[in-house]
């Protein structure tokens, strides 16, 4: 959901919200912090909106033969007996909820470990609430479906003509309702206010996004970049087309038609389910959290039960329909499930809001979601009648995906598996070392100070000396790298798994690395945003301003020891002064700015307006500090001029210099010193 990771660089598990940016930043802050520290100190329109697009399926290969282990209720209890409770223990979550539905029935339901641990309240299916995160999406998306059989919405027209308010003309081509659902609107990532401290800072939805509309950075339709604004936009259009309140409608036309009593979007929650909520824990080992407001309430604020959950799944199974109770339409159902925009014709598609997996050779559909503390994960198999919901209530210590290795067991055991033998692919390491490099996400910002995310949020491709590629933050259980071996011409497998990544070239020519997940692609750093260049400048440049303050006091010590004197003219004394000013405020900034951010990681509502000229400050010292870099140039060029001053004072100078310009050069590259403080 809103906090989501980009990736997951245990597993290479993608997710679809915000938060891994915001922890590799946090990675950052704390490598900044620690550096000047330790240095101080030294598409076409369509007549039917129910027609499906084409699409090409991907080929898995083979359907798997019946497993020896039989899909039934006593040995998927049995099996998950014996993994739940460990994994919860090694990994030090709480409590987890499960459900699965098959052939129209419930299978399964169980919570398993604790709710509230000091109180010892144990986790239970049909009563314990955890919150899905972007999970929540899929009831938005049903209510826009709905509407569209209904007429009152057309999935290929401007978006703007269901607004009260415009989304800026760009690229020549409008949003329509399609592009969002396919997260392929185009928006930069935006992530300011997206949970707020408390009920009273929660925004009216129509008010939020007038005063958050992001940048568009793609043409609408053409690169995945997904997005919780344009989710929470849908819902607002939900919300103004049907003349009901956004939670109002999910409720009378979802969750009371399906029977889901203990489910809601209401924040903050009835007082008949207060009680009932889980609590949230960063690790089970440490205090509970307290409840997670969402300010983009369509995009994932909904409370739900592992049990309610399995009447949403059997509906979507079923073609819109539970115990009698239709919500969709047989077609409309059927061109959600269907395939709506691929990456690569080989590879996983967006459906319309359901994204596909692909796995032991089974087309899945399914959403994952995460808030700060709660992670979960919802599975449909439609050609076996199979559906598996999954949460967490505690983000564990993140060694492994925990959610990701029990649906992959799970489908192990009832469902094996063999991939096909991959051929000899003639082109295999020109391929790999044509795609080699460095490449961002396109979920990213691209104009406001969140850019600099990006520096830290660059996955690495490498050609391995037995002719596979590697993908930095694509690893196993193990944390390693996995190897993916060449399966097809620029497409490729892992060598022992099923996950695929594949390359092309996007209409400027840059390579696009695209994953299993289609809702984002990673697109190869251009020269100047390439992390390989820029950390290493700002690292460079962070340790030499640090050595100038700490060797400053040293010089005078030793000039005072040796009974020396500085002969320097005044001026040349005050620009050395106000030079090494400059270095004091850059590692201030750079400092407080990583400071501010990483206090995110623990309280999301940090990342609010109200902490504006807390940065506004920063950034005033940001800006000094490129005002003192000038006088640097100043003061190095004089230092060479003089015939009578000692070389070694004229490096010093001059390294300080290429220090402060080299700040002045990654504050501008990645908008740190923006004007607009919305992000």
């Amino acid at each position: 959901m809103l906090f989501d990771r980009a990736i997951n660089c245990r597993c290479g598990r993608p997710r679809p919200y915000c938060g891994e940016k915001l922890r590799k930043l946090f990675s950052l802050a704390c490598l900044l912090i620690v550096l000047a520290a330790s240095a101080t100190a030294q598409k076409p329109r369509q007549p039917n909106p129910l027609t499906p697009k084409p699409g090409v399926a991907p080929q898995p290969g083979p359907l798997p033969s019946t497993g020896p282990h039989e899909l039934t209720a006593a040995d998927l209890e049995a099996f998950l007996d014996g993994v739940m409770p460990l994994q919860l223990r090694r990994e030090d979550i709480a409590g987890a909820t499960i459900s699965v539905v098959k052939d129209g029935k419930v299978l399964f339901e169980k919570g398993y470990g604790f709710a509230d641990i000091e109180k010892r309240v144990p986790v239970s299916a049909d009563n314990t609430l955890f919150r899905p995160g972007s999970i929540s999406k899929l009831f938005t998306w049903t209510g826009i479906m709905q509407q569209v059989e209904q007429g009152k919405l057309d999935l290929d027209r401007d978006v703007n003509d269901y607004l009260d308010f415009k989304i800026p003309p760009a690229f020549g081509k409008p949003i329509t309702l399609r592009n969002i659902m396919t997260h392929t609107p185009g928006f930069e990532e935006t992530v300011q206010e997206l949970f707020v401290g408390d009920e009273k800072h929660l925004t009216p939805l129509g008010d939020y996004l007038k005063a958050h509309l992001p940048e568009r950075i793609y043409p609408p339709g053409t690169t995945p970049a997904y997005s919780n604004y344009a989710t929470a936009m849908a819902g607002y259009i939900l919300q103004r087309v049907s003349g009901e309140k956004f939670d109002d409608y999910i409720e009378n036309h979802i969750f009371k038609p399906l029977g889901m009593n203990s489910c809601t979007f209401r924040q903050p929650l009835p007082e008949a389910l207060k009680s009932r909520m889980s609590n949230g824990y960063e690790l089970a080992s440490q205090p509970a959290h307290h409840f997670e407001f969402v300010n983009t309430e369509p995009a994932g604020s909904s409370s739900v039960t592992a049990a309610d959950m399995t009447h949403f799944m059997i509906a979507h199974l079923q073609n819109g329909t539970y115990e009698g109770a239709q919500i969709l339409r047989p077609e409309t159902a059927q061109l959600m499930h269907s395939r709506q925009f691929a990456n690569m014709p080989q590879m996983n598609a967006m459906a319309l809001g359901f994204y596909e997996e692909t796995r032991n050779g089974r087309r899945i559909i399914g959403h994952g979601g995460d808030t700060q503390y709660f992670h979960s994960d919802l599975h449909l198999v439609p050609d076996v009648g199979l559906g598996f919901f999954i949460s967490y209530n505690s983000a564990g210590k993140g060694e492994i995906s925990t959610r990701t290795a029990v649906w992959e067991k799970f489908l192990d055991r009832y469902f094996p598996y063999e991939p096909p033998a991959p051929g000899t692919i003639a082109s295999a390491a020109a391929d790999a070392s044509a795609v080699s490099g460095r490449y961002i996400v396109s979920r990213r910002a691209d104009t406001t100070v969140m850019k600099v995310f990006n520096v830290v949020g660059e996955t690495k491709v490498s050609p391995n000396h037995d002719g596979t590629v590697s993908v930095s933050d694509l690893k196993d259980l193990n944390g390693e790298p996995k190897k993916f071996k060449a399966v097809g011409p620029m497409l490729f497998r892992e060598a022992y798994g099923q996950d695929q990544i594949g390359f092309k070239k996007d209409d400027s020519g840059r390579w696009v690395l695209v994953i299993d997940y289609p809702f984002m692609v990673f697109q190869k750093s251009p020269w100047n945003l390439n992390s390989a260049l820029n950390l290493p400048i700002i690292v460079g440049s962070m340790v030499i301003m640090a050595l100038a303050l700490l060797l400053w006091p040293v010089a005078a010590l030793t000039r005072h020891h040796y009974a020396q004197k500085l002969n320097w003219d005044a001026r040349d004394r005050k620009l050395r002064v106000i030079v090494r000013v400059a270095c004091a405020l850059g590692l201030i900034f750079l400092g407080g700015f990583a400071l501010f951010f990483s206090m995110a990681e623990k309280d999301i509502a940090i990342i609010s307006p109200a902490y504006n000229p807390l940065l506004r400050f920063l950034q005033l010292l940001g800006w000094l500090t490129c005002i003192g870099a000038v006088i640097a140039i100043i003061n190095a060029a004089r230092s060479w001029k003089e015939k009578g001053r000692w070389m070694g004072s004229k490096l010093v100078e001059t390294a300080i210099c290429v220090a402060l310009l080299g700040f002045v050069w990654f504050v501008y590259t990645w908008n740190m010193l923006h004007l607009s403080l919305k992000y």
